[in-house]
């Protein structure tokens, strides 16, 4: 049975285009349409699609707040249409933390164009969006994000400014549970460095995390999240403003240091330096399929920073980070994975914990809250 889509645009060439495109897939049918987002709250009550595909911009009711009633009367998997510029990845970030899966960037170019690449790309992502484990109660919510906004200001002084692989469910290897003794002994250790890497359902895993961390924690935290070089920018600073720690974008040469994170930039690999104490951003290698890619960052780090090291693996679709970790426990590091329950796309941090990697195996929350008790 062909996976139903309601497409929301207020454009009837998008609309259009957007059909043909998704149903060139015998897997996908497209069901209805609506043309703005009130229309598409009711249309999704009365036809109860499997995926959602949504712009931003439209009369009456914008995306966003589509969203935000769709996830409040009937929580369904949506797909964000999105522009690749700062405007479009603050608005797509809002999206996301509203209840959206997943984004794409919309272009003219490549939906007027028989542009294969882009057509397979939208296929995708609608199939791994209707895939997904989505549960609605991953997405932060709104009073909780206002609590650390107003604590972060208070601590910084700073103004707040108004394709899982495929639907398989896999058993991971038995892992150990973190219990407080485990924890005490993983104190002990002292990191050196924490590494986080993540994709589809990314953002706001991070933001879960992140927001949960003093001002005081203790260990320098590079992130690599799968996202366009203008949304990394963005994503950085709208962390920045609702965490305690600093969160910057990365530069090259930047210092590795406690209470701060860097994000890799979009486009670009972060590697760490030999000495440990810096990072280089470089354009890599064109061959590598993810830029930024979790692999690269953590097998720098492994090459720099023997042992102390602890690596989580976020939700996120496909196997970036599994070589990486690899190289991590050679070395003796720690890797943490987040569990199946609550990814939105249980793919990264599946093959992980399949190749026997992980150390321990946690749901979001737990993971939030362990990381917050490194001293």
């Amino acid at each position: 049975m062909p996976i139903k889509v309601l497409v929301v645009d207020d454009s009837a060439f998008f609309r259009r285009r957007i059909k043909d495109i998704l149903e060139k897939n015998s897997e996908l049918k497209v069901i209805g349409f609506a043309d703005n987002g009130q229309a598409a709250v009711e249309k999704v009550k009365s036809l109860s699609p499997d995926v959602v595909t949504m712009d931003y911009e439209m009369p009456f009711m914008d995306g966003i707040s589509a969203v935000r009633h769709i996830m409040a009367d009937k929580p369904t998997p949506i797909l964000m249409f999105s522009s690749l510029s700062y405007e479009g990845a603050r608005v797509t970030l809002d999206a996301l933390e509203a209840g959206a899966v997943d984004y794409l960037p919309k272009s003219f170019e490549s939906m007027s164009a028989d542009a294969g690449m882009s057509a397979k790309l939208l296929q995708d992502k609608v199939l791994t969006v209707a895939k997904s484990r989505y549960q609605p109660s991953n997405s932060a919510s709104l009073a909780t994000i206002k609590t650390h906004e107003a604590s972060a200001s208070s601590v910084k002084g700073a103004p707040i400014s108004e394709t899982r692989e495929s639907n398989i469910s896999v058993t991971s290897p038995p892992v150990e549970p973190l219990t407080q003794t485990k924890l005490s002994s993983i104190n002990s250790e002292r990191f050196r460095l924490v590494v986080i890497g993540a994709s589809t359902g990314g953002p706001v895993a991070l933001q879960s995390i992140l927001t949960n961390l003093p001002e005081s924690f203790p260990c320098p935290i590079l992130l690599v999240q799968h996202m366009p070089g203008t949304f990394t920018s963005a994503f950085a600073e709208r962390l920045d403003r609702i965490c305690r720690i600093r969160v910057k974008e990365a530069r090259d040469n930047d210092e590795v240091k406690p209470g701060q994170a860097l994000l890799a930039p979009g486009g670009m690999q972060m590697l760490v330096n030999e000495n440990g104490k810096n990072v280089s951003i470089v354009e890599g290698n064109n061959k590598i399929q993810y830029r930024p890619s979790v692999d690269v960052t953590f097998g720098s780090a492994a090459r720099s920073i023997k042992g102390k090291i602890l690596a989580v693996v976020l939700t996120g679709m496909g196997n970036d980070g599994r070589e990486g970790c690899k190289l991590l426990k050679k070395n003796n590091a720690t890797v943490w994975t987040q569990d199946e329950k609550s990814c939105v796309v249980y793919g990264m941090p599946m093959v992980v914990a399949k190749a026997g990697l992980s150390d321990a195996v946690m749901d979001i929350n737990e993971l939030a809250n362990n990381l917050k008790e490194l001293h």
